[in-house]
């Protein structure tokens, strides 16, 4: 079974390799009391990827390593500068298929094979304080990368790297790090060993005489479909309406790949962030119809709605027990009659489908994994329209007001019903209309600014109003099935029926505050 280290370190130059590196006294670093000579480790580690290296381009890295207290698999997902989750297996001749899984949004169907070799002496340092707690460690490491796909290539260099002690406070590696550039040691240029020994064993390419390739020639597009998503290299900025929707496509599609790992290990909150990145593509798609081709995208729209309710499964009948829960620890005790705890605690096991094992089968499966390739496709050769060439502040803005007029109208029709059920469905159909806006002026932002930000903020106001009205709906729904089903089984339903009521007050303050707050929205506008 595999688990997680979360690993905060930095890395320095050191000399030439076979030269010396001295490091300086680093007992004079605040906080320091000691510097412990814990010895030379042999380390050898060899890493592996795909053979056109898709993660290396993600900044992962994985390898199988012999050698010092921690030999085993190791597979290291980025979490920001310097700070990355090492997920830790055993050892075994072959990638264990926990870490392959946590990898396959980048890789797909491709094969993991050995790329390179790293054999390091380890010169290990312990800084400690006055209690002899471990603060960091620093070890120098003389390196020797030996290319084994893709090449033959080699090279020897030396690194100085310093890594935080677990629950250590990441401050201390400024004073650490003070230390050292007064000695002349500066950062790394490479983000990781993995890195540097690709660059410095890549075969060099011979300069190529002759005429130069012909201007218009374009790269198949087709071979997105067989390859994993890889960032594309930085663009100018965005000018035409095209391209900043498909700026903010690609962020959402880069979203999907990069949360998978987080979904398989159940990281919290990480379903939901991606449910809503699937979400915000499928919108985009829809309300931006003028830019991108919607006889492509609304086939892609259906396989996103898909996973989004794949990805739901759990998590709705996981917010309704909260909602339940969080209402009747609110209740007074002499208001809770019956066993009420327990049959909402069997009421909300029955419903969930225990799909954890399901969810990580979709994951894992080819719908998904097509739909991953399909957006790979999408932003590798956009179906653009005659609109995506125009200017943003004409085409997007449109598309804005658009979605916002629609708003306006479902509120509207939703005010002029009376309370009840279809007023229910009405608010319902006004809250997805809103949050579909609100993704429509997310995307707009960096084109129109001010206005359009605003009006992601109102729409966001508008959209927890009318959630919290339709968590009601839900909620009240929930009540009379628990209800039901005490009463048969001979118990007292009365705290239902409380609970019902200050559902359904909430639901009525709600829709007395909704004109006010829509008017207020109205004054401001749209974009």
């Amino acid at each position: 079974m595999a688990d997680t280290k979360r690993e905060i370190e930095r890395k320095y130059e050191g000399p030439p390799a076979g030269g010396d590196a001295p490091l300086p006294d680093l007992t004079s670093v605040p906080g320091v009391s000691g510097v412990i000579d814990k010895g030379v480790a042999e380390l050898d580690a060899t890493y592996y990827d795909t053979a056109d290296q898709r993660l290396a381009t993600a900044s992962l890295t994985l390898r199988r390593r012999t050698g010092g207290d921690d030999a085993g698999w190791h597979l290291k997902l980025p979490v920001s500068e310097g700070v990355r989750d090492e997920i830790r297996a055993p050892l075994s001749d072959t990638v264990p298929e926990d870490l392959t899984a946590l990898v396959r949004s980048r890789i797909r169907e491709a094969e993991l094979v050995p790329v390179v070799r790293l054999l390091s002496a380890r010169d290990i340092r312990h800084l400690v304080d006055a209690s002899g707690t471990l603060l960091a460690e620093v070890s120098v490491d003389r390196v020797r990368a030996e290319r084994l796909s893709g090449g033959a290539g080699s090279a020897e260099w030396t690194e100085i790297e310093v890594e935080l002690a677990d629950d250590g406070d990441p401050a201390f590696l400024d004073k650490v790090e003070k230390k050292l550039r007064k000695a002349g040691i500066k950062r790394s240029a490479s983000a990781s060993k993995l890195a540097k020994a690709l660059d410095d064993t890549a075969p060099r390419k011979p300069e190529k005489a002759g005429k130069p390739e012909k201007a218009g020639k374009v790269a198949d597009v087709s071979k997105a479909t067989t390859k994993a998503a890889k960032p594309e290299p930085p663009d100018s900025t965005p000018r035409t309406a095209g391209d900043h929707i498909l700026t903010y496509v690609r962020a959402q599609r880069d979203a999907i790949v990069e949360l998978d790992p987080a979904v398989r290990r159940d990281v919290p909150d990480s379903v939901h962030r991606m449910r809503v990145a699937t979400r915000r593509l499928r919108s985009t798609f829809r309300s931006y119809g003028k830019i991108l081709d919607r006889t492509v995208t609304d086939p892609i729209g259906v396989e996103l709605k898909w996973l989004a309710a794949e990805l739901g499964v759990d998590r709705d009948q996981e917010v309704l027990t909260e909602h339940l829960t969080t209402a009747l620890d609110d209740l007074p005790s002499d208001l809770v009659t019956g066993p009420v705890q327990a049959r909402l605690s069997t009421w909300s096991g029955a419903r969930r489908s225990g799909s954890r094992q399901h969810l990580i089968a979709v994951l894992d499966g080819k719908r998904y994994l097509d739909l991953l390739t399909t957006l790979d496709t999408l932003v590798a050769g956009p179906p653009l329209c005659e609109a995506a060439s125009k200017k943003p502040e004409k085409v997007i803005a449109k598309a804005v007001r658009k979605d916002f007029e629609k708003v306006a109208d479902l509120v509207g029709e939703a005010l002029e019903l009376p309370p009840g059920s279809e007023r229910d469905l009405a608010m319902h159909d006004a809250r997805k209309k809103a949050k579909r806006t609100r993704y429509a002026a997310e995307a707009a932002t960096p084109a129109l600014a001010d206005p359009a930000a605003d009006l992601v903020k109102s729409m966001k106001s508008l959209q927890t109003l009318l959630g919290d009205h339709q968590d009601s709906v839900m909620v009240r729904g929930a009540l009379r099935e628990l209800a039901t089903e005490a009463h048969a089984a001979g118990e007292n339903a009365f705290t239902y029926g409380v609970l019902y009521g200050r559902a359904e007050q909430r639901a009525a303050a709600v829709e007395a505050e909704l004109p006010g707050e829509w008017e207020a929205i109205e004054d401001k506008g749209a974009v």
